[in-house]
């Protein structure tokens, strides 16, 4: 099986896991969950979205090429971000050490939690089991999951973005079916200006 076969019937798999209506959307509260960051200090949400807007992006890990083209392009949105009060978080399942090689790789200016036990995943409403198709594609290119994120499972979120504000309250959600698409920062900068400019 090729690689576009694999991530195709992916696509078909994942229409199947019924993601797509059990995701967390606009309007819902968002979960509160403390994660650590690279460093193993913890973070809880809460305690970033009461002082302004929180954005928070789910990728994959450090292993997925889309994920970190996605995290280079909010390299450029920093400044956006800081004249808006707004934070960047970024989630994935993989290890802390893990995410700290992601950050310096990519010369991440944003913090970068580990969501190892897949609380957040599953708290948004993201987290899914790897086809076996793909996970015989991930193994045969030396991509072992269970390891890179510590905890025994095929498991990952669906890429997502959220805008949360400072309530806990979800005022923007993308959710990516196709994991080779990612929201665009530039969208999620516009929601937060909407935000701000709320009573």
């Amino acid at each position: 099986m090729s690689r576009e076969d694999t991530l195709s019937e992916a696509d078909a798999v994942f229409d199947a896991t019924g993601i797509a209506a059990r995701a967390l959307r606009i309007g819902t509260r968002a979960p509160d969950v403390t994660l650590p960051d690279a460093s193993g200090k913890p973070v809880r949400l809460s305690d970033v979205w009461r002082r302004g807007p929180l954005v928070v992006v789910f990728y994959r890990g450090g292993w997925c090429t889309y994920c970190n083209l996605q995290l280079r392009e909010w390299r450029q949105y920093t400044d956006a971000l800081t004249r808006l009060d707004a934070t960047l978080l970024a989630i994935s399942p993989q290890l802390p050490e893990h995410s700290m090689r992601t950050a310096q790789d990519n010369g991440l200016g944003f913090t970068v939690l580990s969501d190892c036990a897949l609380e957040a995943a599953n708290g948004f409403g993201l987290a899914y089991t790897l086809h076996p198709d793909v996970v015989d594609y991930y193994g045969s290119v030396g991509t072992d999951i269970p390891v890179l994120n510590g905890n025994g499972q095929w498991v990952l979120p669906v890429p997502a973005t959220y805008v949360i504000d400072r309530t806990g309250e979800i005022c923007f959600a993308s959710i990516e079916e196709d994991v080779r698409e990612r929201t665009r920062p530039r969208e999620v900068v516009a929601a937060i200006e909407v935000l701000r400019q709320r009573p």
